[in-house]
């Protein structure tokens, strides 16, 4: 397929597709769809290897927000039975993240939900963030706590956080349709910040919402814009008791379409499935490894997620391998630019030249036939088969009495 062909090109030189192109993968039949995971899988390969990268959730601080993003469990007026729990103590914390990395995650994410920390949840996360490093001197610690005032990117960077996580979860232009209490605008300014501070920018977004096929680009290009370092994306669980409960728009094959999208336009940046893989890809999970490089171990923020035992099983039997501590996530280009984990230059992410975390629970914090490029975006896919029966909220880890999954 000569699209496929011309992506991949793009891809190993790090040079963005259009917008045409872009469209094109999402509109391929499902025919085609092996092709298309190969024709990534390339991509993936020639920058990640067959590598897998392990991130750990803890949420510090679950329920109880005041923003109103409609796909969010832990939203203002949210009647979804979550557990609900103020701050954990920086040892609780620590113990929680042990727990992970003991699974064999290099990464914690540290989240809370709320509009954005005080600086006094500055201070509380900054000794989490210590707590974490005396025990486990090499792990890359990622905050998300929101939207960040001025100087607290520094001093989270100076507390020796590597990254920072907030997403823009869908288009500039279709913002304001799932949240009314910030803007996008204001996202942007947060990913900025953190990368103004030297932290690593993670920033991604969320597939499942009714967006369209253009929605999806316009987000992505945004992302390559904006040039994080990682990209996660999540797939939407429709949680009983949010305004998106009955949004059940994906199948297995869109979500490998999307995951195929993101790595063309993004071409050697971490791309993590991050919430809802085993919603919706399901038994598909392993093909996602030729296109994603990273993966969230365990439970998430307020829902179950696969057995970590199973992640591990899938990653090998898939052909992959975890990364280990020892090993530089990002291709050299990026991990030399010098900011957190491997950071950014002014060219958008996959561009790159000459420069040497997030789950949606609680971001506070059609076919094509014969392949060619097509000009405007598929009719949005007839409703999945709702799944009710994976969304399983969590129960066990953080803020409870009983061990956490990892």
């Amino acid at each position: 397929m000569d699209l496929l062909n011309t992506l991949v090109d793009k891809g190993l030189r790090r040079e963005q597709p259009t917008r045409e192109e872009a469209l094109a993968v999402l509109a391929t039949s499902d025919d085609e769809l092996l092709d298309v995971v190969a024709a990534a899988g390339k991509v993936r390969r020639h920058w990640f290897g067959r590598r897998v990268k392990l991130n750990y959730l803890v949420n510090l601080k679950s329920g109880l927000c005041p923003e109103d993003c409609s796909y969010c469990s832990q939203r203002l007026g949210s009647k979804a039975d979550i557990l609900k729990y103020t701050w954990l103590k920086p040892d609780e914390a620590s113990k929680a993240a042990a727990a992970g990395l003991a699974g064999g995650a290099k990464r914690v994410c540290l989240v809370a939900s709320g509009r954005g920390p005080t600086d006094r949840d500055v201070d509380r996360v900054s000794e989490t963030i210590k707590a974490i490093k005396e025990q486990n001197e090499d792990v890359e610690v990622c905050a998300c706590l929101g939207l960040l005032s001025d100087g607290q990117a520094e001093r989270l960077r100076e507390a020796g956080a590597d990254a920072y996580n907030h997403n823009l979860n869908t288009s500039e232009s279709t913002y304001g349709d799932i949240t009314t209490t910030h803007t996008y605008a204001d996202r942007v300014d947060t990913v900025q910040k953190a990368h103004a501070a030297g932290l690593s920018a993670c920033s991604g977004l969320i597939a499942g919402m009714g967006e369209s096929d253009e929605d999806l680009v316009d987000v992505v290009f945004s992302l390559r814009e904006l040039d994080p370092d990682s990209v996660p994306v999540n797939f939407l669980i429709p949680f009983e008791g949010t305004p998106l409960a009955k949004e059940w728009n994906l199948t297995p094959q869109r979500c490998l379409r999307i995951l195929a999208m993101v790595r063309f336009v993004c071409p050697d940046v971490e791309v993590r499935i991050a919430g809802g893989r085993e919603v919706h890809l399901r038994s598909m999970q392993p093909l996602a490894l030729h296109l994603a490089n990273s993966i969230f171990l365990g439970d998430y923020l307020t829902s179950e997620g696969q057995a970590g035992k199973a992640d591990l099983e899938m990653i090998a039997d898939a052909g992959f391998e975890v990364e280990g501590a020892g090993e530089v996530t990002l291709p050299e280009h990026r991990a030399h630019a010098g900011g957190g984990c491997g950071s950014h230059a002014d060219a958008g992410c996959g561009a790159h030249e000459g420069a040497g975390c997030g789950s949606h629970e609680g971001a506070g914090c059609g076919s094509h036939e014969g392949g060619g490029i097509c000009g405007t975006a598929a009719a949005a896919p007839s409703a999945a088969e709702p799944r009710t029966d994976l969304v399983a909220v969590r129960r066990r880890g953080a803020g409870t009495d009983l061990a956490p999954n990892a």
